[in-house]
Order: structure tokens, then C-alpha cells, then sequence
């Protein structure tokens, strides 16, 4: 308001020096002094949160190792199957795959060292397809007599022989049979209702080495 002369402005004074100002200035502070204070203090009671759950691990299990992997495969330009060093022994046998040209499927098939015979010539060797020539059967090289004995009752047995679990036929590495057409293969049946002994596979010498060249 404009000042009338003569007229004295009644009133306390305004500004900093008003006791009322600094009383509420420091009442204003006061509260805000607890307000901060009573933060801290409920912050610092609070118990701290708890670690994140560590993420699951998930174990993917290691494929399993191929039951073939250490078997020779036989193809047409890579027919070696063994050493005449690992069928130093009359009886010896190794497992191979053969890889049949025409169907391109890989016969299991089994080489054995005969008695008798020299190991440097192939006359020496059976190699034969370990599936029945008929059928789905599985054939097995027995080296137990007794097991000839008892689960084929073959009580002639004399040396190791090839199975045909499903039809208890044997068959003599030993002895050629006649087939059809004057053919001779290796493996006579001596026991048993199956067609025809093992389809068999021609053996070969190189140096050292055993070769499978061709399935019947």
C-alpha cells in the first residue's frame, strides 16, 4: 500500500526477523529432519532381500557311443578286414561289415581262421554273412562245446562251429557243401532244417593283409 504522509505503518515486521517465520521455519525443519531420520531407520530394519535363485542347470546326457565303431567296413576300394598278425591262431575271428555294391547296406559279417591251413594262403579263411540266408535270424560263432552240446544237443562236437539260434541248425567251418548248379561254399550243415550254410564272402591276401572282395 503507498504510504499516506503523516500516517505511521501499525504491524509487526515482516521478513526473516519475525519470531513467527523462524518459529515455523524451524518447526518445518524439525519435521523434516525426523521424516529423513525415521526413513533411515525403517530402511535399515528392513532385512535385506533374499539372493536370486540360481537357473537350473539342465544336464543334456553325452550320446552313446556307437557299439561299431572300432568294426572294419569292407567296401570296393577299401576291402582290408584284418592282419594276418591278428589271425595268427587257428579259431581266431573278427568281426566286419561289408558293404553290399548293390543294395549299398552294410552286412555284418564274420572272418575265421580255419586249422590246417596256412594263413597266407585264402584257403586259409571262412568269411561268411552273419544273417541267415533265409529269414531274419542272427547266426552266432560258438566256440563253447559244451554250449553245442546243450543248448543245440550236438553231441558230436568237436571244434567251433556257426549257429542258427532259431532253427538250432549248424554248420561245419571245417566241411563244403554242394549246392545247386555244382557250387561249393564253406560251412556243411551238420545238424538242423536250414536251406543252405552261410552266404559266404571271397577272401584275398595282400602282403599283410585280409581282404573281402565279394559276397555270394
Amino acid at each position: 500500500m503507498p504510504a499516506i504522509p503523516g500516517v505511521a505503518a501499525n504491524g509487526p515486521p515482516r521478513g526473516p526477523g519475525n519470531p513467527a517465520v523462524r518459529m515455523f521455519g524451524a518447526l518445518v525443519g524439525a519435521l523434516l529432519v525426523f521424516f529423513i531420520g525415521a526413513r533411515l531407520f525403517l530402511r535399515a530394519k528392513q532385512p535385506p532381500p533374499p539372493p536370486p535363485e540360481p537357473t537350473p542347470q539342465i544336464e543334456v546326457p553325452a550320446p552313446a557311443a556307437d557299439p561299431t565303431a572300432g568294426i572294419p567296413r569292407a567296401t570296393e576300394t577299401n576291402p582290408e578286414i584284418a592282419t594276418l598278425a591278428e589271425m595268427s591262431e587257428p579259431w581266431s575271428s573278427k568281426e566286419f561289415f561289408y558293404k553290399n555294391p548293390l543294395t549299398g547296406e552294410n552286412v555284418p559279417a564274420l572272418l575265421i581262421r580255419l586249422p590246417n591251413t596256412p594263413a597266407t594262403q585264402s584257403r586259409g579263411y571262412w568269411a561268411l554273412a552273419m544273417k541267415a540266408a533265409y529269414g531274419d535270424c542272427k547266426l552266432e560263432y560258438v566256440t563253447d562245446i559244451a554250449k553245442l552240446k546243450s543248448d543245440y544237443d550236438f553231441k558230436a562236437a568237436r571244434h567251433p562251429m556257426v549257429g542258427n539260434p532259431c532253427s538250432r541248425t549248424l554248420f561245419d567251418p571245417t566241411r563244403m557243401a554242394n549246392l545247386p548248379g555244382n557250387i561249393w561254399v564253406q560251412g556243411a550243415i551238420v545238424q538242423g532244417s536250414d536251406l543252405r550254410p552261410p552266404l559266404g564272402i571271397e577272401v584275398q591276401i595282400r602282403g599283410n593283409e585280409i581282404l573281402a572282395v565279394r559276397m555270394e
